[in-house]
């Protein structure tokens, strides 16, 4: 492993700095495991009120709200992919399936010291790791004419460990997917990557769009990561949380082609594979960001910005 440079490290302070803050202020609460955290009602109402501009421009645009908890079931986890692209990241739900005689042989383990968990089995569950894997199973068949356009929020697992506070291992995605033709789910992903620039500046945070890849593992995952980026499928619009020289992703445009048509069988009128997209908003990095930008005190923001987030 290379030894980290003078601006890694000055990141690095940058970002135990701001975490401290923010535990001292009572913002986050920290439960000992690097990147899960607890939120104040303080946070919470910085979240609701983000997720408020969100929610009418969702409306506005005839998007319907679904709510699913942080779980996909396994089988259709597999046919995401993600296990090939993303092991790193993965977070797989086991429990106990034994009789009396394996609880005891259990408790005996845990007793001992030893590791407990050796006597669980796998479950018919992963955690979630985007928030849109558990819409596209139920999509399944043919779409109406003009496609679905969806709007959901809800909770993720990465396992990702960090002492960076805008890289939490449970975090929540607000997220809209568009369903349909590739030229209508190209404008709508193309319209939203304007449209957000436009929400985060309305709440003081000048965010750079700037064409990503997501962290594809293993050296395939390089060649993935190369193609994504060529094709220009991921979008990302960055804010400097902690430094300009590392800016943090606040929100995500993704063209996914008909990569979950064909892994779900989501079809157009036309008997094609439906194309999909969807833009995915950090709720807590933008949080993060506000806090950063304005201050721990949200009573002292600026006025347009406690009024765009409904705040008074």
């Amino acid at each position: 492993m290379r030894p980290a440079t003078q601006p890694e490290r000055d990141h690095h302070v940058k970002q135990n700095e701001f975490l401290n803050q923010l535990i001292e202020a009572g913002l986050l609460l920290p439960s000992g495991v690097r990147g899960v955290y607890g939120r104040n009602a303080t946070f919470e109402r910085i979240v609701r009120g983000f997720g408020s501009i969100i929610t009418k421009i969702a409306k506005d645009d005839g998007a319907e709200f679904v709510d699913f908890p942080p779980l996909v079931t396994r089988s259709n986890f597999e046919k995401t992919d993600y296990a090939r692209s993303f092991p790193h990241l993965m977070g797989s739900i086991h429990s106990f399936f034994g009789d009396d005689a394996r609880h005891e042989a259990m408790l005996e383990t845990l007793a001992a010291g030893g590791d407990w968990s050796t006597h669980l089995g796998k479950s018919d569950l992963m955690l979630c790791p985007a928030a849109c894997y558990p819409l596209y199973p139920t999509l399944r068949g043919t779409l109406p004419e003009d496609g679905r356009l969806v709007d959901l929020m809800g909770f993720v697992f990465r396992h990702e460990p960090s002492d960076d506070p805008a890289r939490m291992q449970m975090f929540r995605q607000r997220e809209n997917i568009r369903i349909g033709s590739e030229d209508d789910v190209r404008e709508f992903r193309d319209r939203w990557l304007e449209r957000g620039q436009a929400v985060l500046a309305s709440i003081g945070l000048d965010a750079q769009a700037e064409v990503a890849n997501d962290p594809f593992f293993g050296q395939s995952g390089r060649l993935l990561s190369v193609s994504q980026r060529a094709q220009a499928l991921k979008f990302e619009l960055l804010y400097p949380i902690h430094s300009a020289d590392a800016p943090t992703a606040l929100s995500s445009c993704n063209y996914h082609q008909d990569h979950f048509g064909r892994a779900y069988d989501i079809r157009l009128p036309d008997g094609s594979f439906a194309h999909t997209a969807c833009v995915g908003f950090g709720v807590e990095r933008v949080a993060l960001a506000l806090l950063k930008t304005h201050g721990l005190s949200p009573p002292r923001w600026p006025v347009s910005v406690r009024t765009a987030l409904d705040l008074d």
